[in-house]
């Protein structure tokens, strides 16, 4: 597991550099020049020319990359070109918005698919399990945005129950404030996520279901929920698990729509202001800390899977010892 670690850490490091440089890349084919946020209309050629000294953007592009992965190594993001305040602590500001939005609405949509595609593959020949499987396909086609605004209308507007956007100016400082300003934009990501993990949590329970493995349990003595408990779970937790893992890091991206429905002061309105008013520090900024953090999401959900599914963590030295022994034969 150790030399799995390592491994899967140096992955992670290369996986960073190389969206980076992607980033960087990408950023640098977008039509004008930076220099231009700090430039008025009729701005002469010697201004011009200053304001691209200024932020460096008249460097070798070999130069400026250089000088960007620099700024990463050294966890200094930049300064907005904007607002002129350092980019690293406004997106900290920002992570206290769209983190606890993530996880909270990952949280609540695990609480709700898990049971939901036990029972639509438990009972998939009854009504209410096909009933289940139509609502959750259903849940899948709907635009995130759409059953946001829906929402709004309902709690917010008619029974005035919710507020409908917003976030408090002293963030967590009254933690109930915060969550009832929390609570639409949560349920948005749920209901949609939900549905999503529901299929899936169906597939991989219909495949344990149909297993031998879990037959022979049963034709041994074992009631259905001993059976399920010692033999299914761990066996439908390891596909579901990377499932999870890629569903929260679509999530945490997919918070940029949420944000800007409900208008909430998180990563997603930074990108969106960003990206208008061509404040370079800021989108790659924001980019690069959400890349970052979808890596380790994923890095997270792969060791989780190898803790559940022993098969994995010996594949390794199974497969070393495997080939040491077909040598000495």
């Amino acid at each position: 597991m150790g030399i799995y670690l390592l491994r899967r850490l140096v992955f992670l490091i290369i996986s960073l550099f190389l969206a980076s440089a992607v980033l960087f890349a990408l950023l640098r084919l977008l039509p004008g020049d930076p220099a231009n946020a700090l430039l008025s209309v009729g701005a002469t050629h010697q201004q011009v020319l200053a304001a691209r000294h200024a932020i460096g953007s008249d460097l070798p592009l070999g130069t400026q990359f250089v000088n960007w992965i620099g700024q990463m190594l050294t966890f200094n993001l930049g300064t907005s070109f904007i607002s002129g305040f350092p980019v690293g602590p406004d997106i900290a500001s920002r992570l206290v918005v769209t983190v606890p939005l993530t996880l909270i609405s990952f949280v609540l949509a695990v609480v709700i698919a898990v049971p939901v595609g036990f029972v639509a593959a438990r009972r998939a020949n009854r009504w209410y399990g096909i009933a289940l499987s139509a609502i959750s396909q259903l849940g899948i086609a709907v635009p995130v945005f759409w059953v946001g605004v829906l929402l709004i209308e309902g709690f917010a507007l008619s029974w005035r129950v919710l507020p409908a956007g917003g976030f408090p100016q002293d963030d967590w400082a009254d933690p109930l404030d915060a969550l009832r300003s929390l609570a639409l934009p949560v349920i948005t990501i749920a209901i949609v996520m939900s549905s999503s993990i529901t299929r899936y949590v169906r597939s991989a329970t219909l495949d344990v279901l149909g297993s031998d493995y879990l037959r022979t349990a049963r034709s041994l003595g074992s009631s259905f929920r001993g059976a399920m408990w010692h033999h299914g779970i761990r066996n439908a937790a390891v596909p579901v698990v990377s499932i999870l893992g890629i569903e929260l890091a679509t999530t945490f991206l997919g918070a940029v729509v949420v944000e800007s429905v409900f208008n909430l002061p998180g990563l997603g309105s930074m990108l969106l202001t960003a990206i208008s008013q061509h404040d370079y520090p800021d989108l790659q900024g924001v980019l690069f800390v959400s890349t970052f953090i979808v890596l380790i999401v994923g890095f997270i959900a792969d060791f989780v899977q190898r803790l559940i599914d022993p098969r994995l963590r010996g594949s390794v030295s199974g497969n070393r010892m495997t080939a040491r022994r077909k040598v000495a034969a």
